[in-house]
């Protein structure tokens, strides 16, 4: 299924929603740049938070101008010698187009050099005998330096100003126009929403669109991942289906947490992103597990990223099992660090998926009412657990059920079954003895029936020939 949120990306900024402001001052920017005029500041610095369009502003920005786009993410190495090589080339050097063709700066050719996530940049210029070359390390400075002697428009990307700019990034205050981005009006969204719907020939409740725009805080790609989630196998979804949503995080996305955990080797960053989602970690296993043949397809990488995510579930089912609390952090270590690390290759741009279990258990949630419910009135009849009916009871008293319809019948009347869990006991491929069962309960009721008559008369009968005695004279008598 392909991501909405790349399928609905704005081509041109005239598409983006909301940030009006800051899409104005992008523009006059990079008019200045069109013209053959070097701006005073030769980068610029979009900030704000995950889903406000920085990204989408930046690449929208290069197709509106026909601008060549050299884009370094998390998913690439940027330390200094990878910088150097391929932004700082590209800062002070002509090229040639997309297409091939070739036109000068001086005539409007140009390169959009965008460094996004640039706020993960390391500072840290040595490296280790035998340490990958795949870190950040010197990307810091090597930026600085590209900016100071560029030829070329460069934008740099961050969620958080503060983490680029402290340190050794203090120069780039100067050197850098700052353009912030807010969150994104509910009712922009909404429209967005909608637009997406027609598109996608999916008939949506508004108050459900208004429902997930609302809970976004102003995210618009959260938004179109939601509606996505919803979406799934359904062309027609109403408000009541919000509850699928219940668990997902806004502060930090879990699509942003999947991408520092898969596309980056910082055990450190991996850790600190995973622990700042407000999701229990059992539900972002699921995740990393559901996602990680999607993204290590090299198959080493995919059997020591997964030795992490199995090594995390036994300390799961240990803090589960002996409420040992102190084993959590490993657990979470092991299934964000842990795999971050066990990948020796870079891979591009991949399409992540809602845990499929999720879905299945949202969809048998009523089959699991049912069961439940039947287990909780055989528990009581029996005096066993619920955990020892439902695991060794339950699939021999369905069996019973099934293939005796006497005991069948005793049984719903016994425990009082509804006919749904009737069904339930039975199963779709059984449901046509509820025939059986329902003729045996009938003959049942006129059998009672009877001995109900019967009695009633011996009853009277009884009370009558006591009377007759009574009237009968006694040597008591005078």
């Amino acid at each position: 299924m392909e991501d909405w949120t790349e399928k609905y990306r704005p081509k041109t900024l005239r598409d983006i929603v909301g940030n009006e402001r800051a899409i104005s001052t992008l523009r006059a920017w990079a008019e200045r740049w069109n013209q053959g005029k070097t701006p005073e500041k030769r980068a610029v610095i979009l900030s704000g938070k995950p889903g406000t369009g920085k990204t989408s502003s930046a690449l929208a920005l290069a197709h509106d101008l026909g601008w060549t786009i050299l884009e370094l993410n998390a998913s690439d190495a940027r330390n200094e010698s990878s910088i150097k090589r391929v932004a700082t080339a590209g800062a002070v050097n002509e090229t040639f187009d997309n297409l091939g063709g070739f036109t000068p700066s001086r005539q409007g050719g140009r390169k959009l050099i965008i460094l996004d996530e640039a706020d993960n940049l390391y500072e840290k210029l040595d490296r280790s005998e035998g340490e990958s070359d795949l870190g950040d390390k010197g990307g810091k400075k090597a930026i600085i330096d590209t900016i100071k002697i560029t030829k070329q428009p460069i934008i740099l990307i961050v969620n958080d100003y503060y983490a680029l700019t402290k340190g050794g990034g203090e120069s780039l205050k100067q050197l850098c126009t700052v353009i912030q981005f807010y969150e994104v009006h509910s009712h922009h969204i909404i429209e967005l929403l909608k637009r997406i719907c027609r598109e996608e020939n999916v008939i949506a409740d508004i108050r459900l669109l208004k429902t997930i725009a609302d809970r976004s805080k102003g995210d618009a790609r959260s938004a179109v991942n939601d509606l996505q989630s919803l979406c799934f196998n359904r062309k027609q979804i109403n408000l009541q289906d919000m509850d699928a949503l219940g668990y997902r995080d806004r502060e930090t996305l879990i699509f942003d947490a999947l991408r520092e955990v898969f596309k980056t080797k910082s055990f450190q960053n991996s850790r600190e992103c995973m622990r700042n989602v407000d999701v229990q970690p059992e539900m972002l296993l699921l995740w990393i597990s559901e996602n990680l043949p999607r993204e290590y397809l090299d198959i080493e990488d995919l059997v020591r990223g997964y030795d992490g995510v199995s090594k995390a579930d036994v300390f799961f089912g240990r803090v589960k099992k002996g409420r040992a609390y102190e084993l959590w952090s490993y657990a979470c270590d092991l299934m964000s660090g842990g795999v971050s690390v066990a990948k020796t290759h870079t891979y591009g741009n991949t399409r992540y998926a809602f845990p499929q279990w999720i879905k299945e258990m949202k969809s048998n949630q009523s089959t699991r009412m049912l069961r439940d419910g039947v287990v909780k009135k055989i528990s009581k009849l029996n005096h066993t657990s619920n955990q020892k009916t439902k695991e060794v009871i339950l699939p021999h008293f369905q069996s019973l059920f099934r293939n005796n319809p006497r005991f069948a019948c005793k049984m719903i009347k016994s425990l009082d079954l509804s006919e749904s869990e009737a069904k339930y006991l039975l199963g779709e491929k059984y449901l046509h003895k509820m025939k059986d069962i329902v003729q045996c309960a009938e003959k049942t009721d006129e059998k009672q029936g009877e001995i109900q008559v019967e009695s009633v008369v011996n009853i009277k009968n009884e009370e009558e020939k006591v009377s007759n005695d009574l009237k009968q004279p006694s040597i008591f008598d005078f």
